[in-house]
């Protein structure tokens, strides 16, 4: 991506946000490519309650064959960033990884759990970057805790195509759809927490200037530029790369009219808000729970297919429309409720649909029909069955999660 502005140049109006805004909706052109972010909660099978330090994972790590780049989050929990690629080849390279991964760690005694929230441990943060101490503060308990230390995602990121208005416009509207569909955080330490994605509660509690929606509008960048300018500061970065927390409700816009902010201030804010869809010159899908290392690639495929596909989109968004805007329902309820269960029902017909299209493995496209006949006909979401099966200690133990 070009631009006019410079990253020390001094932007003293909205028209410079705009610019940055407008970069992060420069389309790419080449090969359609997807990519996914997995995060894993580690558990000790033999104490699931006792935290695991990032040391003991590390050396219990082997070589990745896949090259997926390993990360972790404030609390610990394990981060593995496949390379993008083809659907066929993102999901098989990664999967690769999980594989190795997952066998190191239970040989180690380690378990790493797919799941959203985590379902024994209170938050206990590991991590002591000056980022994530301004962010601790920033956000408070009881939620700040819970969202950097217990939660675990799955981002799914996408090309933006020919027309980013577009996906960028498909990727909301079905967000609520595909929360309910994945949804599969229902416990926390205490006990259920009467949402079945307890993980996007969390976000719900947290500063909204930074974790809404960005607003249907038009002009995509336009919208993503005001979101940028209306969001609290939270951390500023001086010259020497080091972090000032900012706690005095000042927003961009405010900082803008009082003294300007340089490009690469403007890029580190927006580092620090965390909508639904985020967008960084590809699309970002961070609503999403985390899965059983079985159902990760079913998430990552049919998000890529109903955003990506033209044909399915359209199908997939015209199910959609009744369920438009109903965030907050899809996580409390998953599939319970009938438009939610009914357009995710309309979603993966059209995924399935799709998928051969995308060049996807057989394999995959089984996994996408079971998971269908498993969780989304019934209405049952993921989060069903972790309320009505084993004891999750039981199932942390045995590493079936």
């Amino acid at each position: 991506m070009t631009s006019g502005l410079t990253q020390d140049v001094l932007i003293r109006d909205a028209a410079g946000v705009e610019e940055f805004a407008r970069e992060c909706f420069a389309a790419v052109a080449g090969e359609e490519r997807v990519g996914a972010e997995l995060e894993f909660l580690v558990y000790d099978r033999r104490d699931p309650a006792r935290p695991v330090p990032v040391g003991e994972v590390v050396a219990a790590l082997p070589e990745l064959p896949g090259g997926s780049r390993v990360t972790f989050e404030p609390g610990g929990q394990l981060e593995l960033s496949g390379p993008p690629g083809t659907l066929t080849g993102a999901v098989r390279r990664l999967g690769a990884d999980v594989e190795a991964v997952r066998a190191a760690l239970l040989d180690a005694g380690l378990a790493p759990a797919g799941v959203g929230l985590d379902p024994v441990r209170p938050p206990v943060r590991q991590l002591t970057e000056p980022r994530y101490e301004a962010m601790a503060r920033h956000f408070g308990a009881p939620y700040g805790p819970l969202m950097m230390c217990s939660t675990a995602s799955i981002q799914v990121n996408l090309d933006l195509g020919a027309a980013p208005e577009v996906r960028w416009e498909r990727a909301h509207l079905l967000g609520p759809v595909l929360v309910a569909a994945f949804a599969n955080s229902p416990l926390g330490a205490r006990g259920p927490t009467g949402w079945m994605s307890g993980r996007q509660e969390v976000w719900e509690n947290l500063d909204r200037t930074r974790t809404a929606p960005v607003p249907a509008a038009a002009d995509p960048a336009a919208a993503w530029a005001a979101y940028l300018l209306d969001a609290r500061l939270m951390v500023l970065r001086d010259g020497d790369g080091r972090c000032r927390q900012v706690r005095d409700g000042t927003t961009l816009r405010d900082r803008i009219a009082a003294t300007g902010v340089t490009k690469a201030e403007v890029a580190y804010h927006a580092t620090t808000v965390f909508p639904p869809v985020r967008p960084r010159g590809w699309l970002e899908i961070r609503y999403l729970d985390a899965q059983s290392p079985a159902v990760w690639p079913v998430c990552v495929a049919v998000t890529h297919a109903l955003i990506t596909d033209d044909k399915a989109a359209g199908a997939a968004c015209a199910a959609a429309e009744p369920c438009r805007g109903l965030w907050r329902t899809a996580a409390r309820d998953g599939l319970a409720g009938a438009p939610l269960r009914r357009a995710a029902q309309e979603c993966f017909h059209a995924a399935l649909d799709a998928l051969p299209r995308l060049g996807a493995h057989p394999g995959l496209i089984r996994a996408v029909a079971d998971f269908a006949d498993r969780h989304v006909t019934p209405g049952r979401s993921p989060a069903a069955a972790l309320l009505d099966g084993p004891p999750i200690g039981t199932r942390l133990m045995e590493g079936h999660l």
